[in-house]
């Protein structure tokens, strides 16, 4: 599995600011800390179902960013910069 998959940040961060998105999703991740590594696990379990609608590199993405705490902080910077 890779582990630097901040080259996708740009392209969610496009997404999230089009729908106005980025300081509250910034906020749930700060917020839900202790409980991204469920979080985490929730995605691998859905991946299958989830595929059909969302890249599997970007929920692989998203497992890693919940998995990682110090991920996880780099991209609340990265969406308030």
């Amino acid at each position: 599995m890779r582990s630097d998959y901040r080259y996708i940040w740009p392209s969610w961060f496009e997404k999230l600011h089009r729908w106005g998105l980025e300081n509250f999703v910034a906020w749930l991740f700060e917020a839900l800390g202790p409980v991204n590594l469920v979080g985490a696990q929730l995605v691998y379990l859905g991946q299958p179902v989830a595929e059909v609608f969302i890249p599997s590199e970007n929920l692989q993405a998203l497992a890693h960013l919940l998995e990682h705490p110090q991920e996880a902080q780099a991209f609340v910077h990265f969406l308030r910069e």
